[in-house]
């Protein structure tokens, strides 16, 4: 999915909330592009800790590995940027936290860090929850600064989170 300019919800945060409330869900998340600022969107909503378990920032390898369970020989073969890195960082933090919803980012936020293979601006988030494991791939504006990519990523985050959760 390619979006050039993605919309700010600020209800978004607050859907998302009063979904997993109502349903009784809890959730993770582990990030790695967003540095923290998945996880603080989540929690400025006041009562967060009732749906909640964890929030890790997996910013190197050896975190992925060591805390989400995510494979040498993914990271060796695909990178950390891919498909298969975001479903095994979804996947390995469901199991380890038990959570009901487990979500993921990786990507290049730049400038820095990009290949011909791998723009600047290129994300993938991953949610597992006891159903499914998905993975979607977002190729943002390159010419985003860091800041405004990290916004940028997590609200696509956000977005898929509730498509997600909106979908049963």
């Amino acid at each position: 999915m390619i979006f050039n300019r993605f919309k700010r919800n600020t209800n978004l945060e607050k859907s998302i909330a009063e979904i997993l409330k109502t349903h009784s869900l809890i959730i993770s998340s582990a990030e790695s592009c967003t540095g923290g600022l998945l996880s603080s969107r989540l929690t400025d909503i006041s009562g967060s800790s009732d749906y909640i378990r964890a929030n890790f920032i997996t910013y190197s390898n050896e975190s992925k590995q060591a805390l989400l369970d995510v494979k040498d020989e993914t990271l060796r073969i695909y990178g950390a940027v891919s498909e298969q890195c975001a479903r095994e960082m979804a996947e390995g933090l469901y199991r380890k936290t038990k959570a009901d919803i487990a979500i993921s980012t990786t990507g290049i936020a730049g400038p820095t860090g990009a290949t011909p293979d791998k723009p600047v601006g290129l994300l993938y988030v991953g949610i597992t929850n006891r159903y499914k494991s998905i993975v979607q791939e977002f190729k943002l504006n390159p010419k985003y600064n860091r800041i405004r990519m990290k916004q940028e990523f997590t609200q696509c985050a956000l977005q898929m989170l509730l498509d997600s959760l909106s979908e049963g």
